[in-house]
């Protein structure tokens, strides 16, 4: 059924993580809306400012008491951006991984159930296919997950499955390729520490701020032995999060969406992008290749188009370099 039928109801929604990237860019779509929007954060990895004006309660998820009594709130619905997310930590420190993505994951959902709270917006990764079959990926592929982090968020999903069916928890998990790019008005954008993500990296180089960019890899079999990777504006993900609580809220059926591009780009074309974007000219080290990455990650987002009208209105890859560009420039005036 096309998204447009639905009537918009409207929700008081909490948004975890909603000081982290992702979960900031969402709420600046949510300024456009008129969903009642609080959010919760313990702002170890986030910034107390990217929350806006909303409502926000700094709590941990490990704090099962405490986020039983921010849930008495009467909310409608939950947003859930709240993880850890570094593939190559996960291996290092998997219980880091599965004592937040999950463990904190189930306090959040288990208060949920018990306040009758049953929706649920959840932040999933292309990473639970782990090397796929074949490109693109629909949502029908199996979870092969290939890395802890990949494991902890299959795991969430099929907690969520199982939570469905026992309890009647309604939720839309959206399975992210690769998140990027800034907020267009320059107030918001990708700000790790440490940054991990191939177009903020390659943009510090542009800056100055990073001597050189590595690849991790030049001889997958890919067109000039690089990784590829599906690309997707922040802010198109935003929207998706959006058509998705709306469709959740009127159908009460859950759902699993791809959010990708359906287009795939290696390192070395990024790379080049951003040279013609910024004008900068970047020196590059070859390592090794990484342990759990695919030679090549690319969306089917058919799903997600026919189901709720989405479309990827921000992310050509010019648009994303140049927004990110915009990003790291304004960085840079942070650290000085």
């Amino acid at each position: 059924m096309n998204q447009l039928s639905y009537k918009i109801k409207i929700m008081k929604i909490l948004v975890v993580g909603g000081a982290g990237y992702i979960g900031s860019h969402m709420l600046k779509r949510f300024q456009d809306t008129e969903h009642k929007v609080e959010v919760l954060d313990n702002l170890s990895t986030g910034f107390e400012t990217n929350c806006l004006d909303f409502t926000l309660h700094k709590c941990d998820l490990a704090n099962r008491e405490k986020v039983y009594s921010i849930l008495q709130n009467n909310y409608d619905l939950v947003m859930h951006f709240a993880s850890y997310i570094n593939v190559g930590e996960s291996y290092i420190n998997p219980k880091k991984y599965y004592e937040n993505n999950v463990v904190n994951t189930l306090n959040l959902l288990n208060c949920m159930v018990d306040l009758k709270i049953l929706n649920f917006v959840f932040s999933s990764t292309a990473a639970v296919y782990g090397e796929p079959k074949s490109n693109p990926i629909s949502e029908n592929h199996p979870m092969t997950p290939v890395n802890p982090y990949g494991q902890t968020k299959a795991i969430v999903e099929n907690i969520l499955k199982d939570y469905d069916n026992s309890y009647g928890l309604k939720s839309i998990s959206l399975r992210y390729f690769n998140a990027c790019g800034a907020h267009s008005d320059g107030s918001i954008g990708e700000r790790h520490d440490p940054e991990t993500h191939l177009i903020p990296l390659i943009l510090q180089v542009a800056s100055g701020r990073k001597d050189k960019i590595t690849i991790f890899g030049d001889d997958y079999p890919t067109k000039d032995g690089t990784c590829i990777r599906d690309y997707i504006h922040v802010m198109d993900l935003a929207e998706a999060h959006l058509l998705g609580l709306n469709k959740l809220s009127q159908s009460q059926l859950s759902e699993v969406y791809n959010i990708g591009n359906s287009q795939g780009f290696s390192v070395r074309e990024i790379i080049e992008a951003a040279k013609k974007i910024t004008g900068k000219k970047m020196d590059i080290e070859i390592q090794s290749r990484r342990k759990g990455d695919p030679a090549k990650l690319v969306a089917d987002n058919q799903k997600i188009k026919s189901e709720l009208n989405w479309t990827a209105k921000n992310s050509d890859l010019d648009k994303i370099i140049s927004s990110a560009w915009q990003w790291e420039q304004k960085l840079l005036t942070f650290n000085q």
